[in-house]
């Protein structure tokens, strides 16, 4: 795709499935929110999807919807990034899992950059005190928690409740997926702007106009936004062809595309 040949990119949201659970996975996400989904959920198709705007570096990663799920998925993710190169996985964790510090120690030897939560599929309040225990010790690990954020139908995973914990747990990294809040735009852009807290592009472009886009860019800062696609639900070249719609300047697009990631994260892709 000629417009992002100059551009280093890296997706910093999308997310992968077992070959034999996938398809299901994919098509029960796609039900939940009613939008049809782009591709299958599998690694392959990541990559296949991705080499068309020249993507250099995914982040990947699975949530736990039930305690039980939590070992097996990260043992899924780490081999999936093993087998890809280009993959940079996140773990995940459940607030009702008894074992949290022997699973960080595992992460940790792992290899994998931080922890995925998705509130609503989990069915917990981000600010739930049993949730706050759980980000106090990811804190002290220094690992990011990247947070699926916002649903108008649910308040799991509402703005308010994550500007709330990060009150209780100011240490805590967190990237705020979908602008913020998924749906709730307003309200993100009201209660987000903390020290600590980023955000990713992804399964947001499609509603919100270019106008509100690059106005919340504007006001909750062009250094803490990351381009991800959420895959498999989108394409990589309509996601990058609404992103590319915004119109920012060139410096705008490197930090989103890829600089902003690698400060956060450490690494130079």
């Amino acid at each position: 795709m000629k417009q992002a040949e100059s551009y280093k990119i890296i997706d910093a949201h999308t997310h992968i499935f077992p070959e034999k659970i996938a398809i299901k996975a994919s098509k029960n996400i796609g039900h939940f929110y009613d939008i049809p989904m782009r591709y299958d959920g599998m690694a392959h198709t990541l990559v296949e999807s991705g080499r068309r705007i020249g993507v250099s570096k995914y982040l990947v990663c699975s949530t736990a919807t039930k305690p039980e799920q939590v070992e097996s998925i990260n043992d899924f993710v780490e081999s999936e990034c093993k087998q890809y190169p280009e993959f940079f996985g996140l773990a995940t964790l459940h607030p009702a899992y008894p074992h949290i510090e022997r699973e960080l120690d595992r992460i940790a030897k792992k290899g994998l950059h931080g922890i995925k939560l998705h509130p609503d599929f989990q069915a917990f309040d981000i600010d739930a005190p049993e949730a706050i225990v759980m980000y106090k010790a990811i804190a002290k690990r220094g690992l990011p928690i990247l947070f699926h954020t916002g649903d108008d139908r649910y308040d799991y995973s509402a703005p308010k409740r994550l500007y709330h914990a990060m009150a209780e747990v100011p240490d805590m990294v967190s990237i705020a997926a979908h602008f913020g809040g998924y749906r709730r735009w307003e309200e993100a852009d009201r209660y987000l702007q903390v020290p600590n807290v980023y955000f990713d592009t992804s399964s947001s472009l499609f509603k919100l106009s270019p106008e509100d886009a690059r106005a919340m860019i504007a006001h909750m800062g062009e250094d803490r936004f990351f381009f991800g696609t959420d895959y498999p639900m989108w394409d990589h070249e309509e996601e990058l062809a609404r992103f590319m719609n915004l119109k920012l300047s060139r410096e705008q697009n490197e930090k989103i595309f890829h600089q902003n990631f690698e400060k956060l994260f450490g690494i130079q892709v």
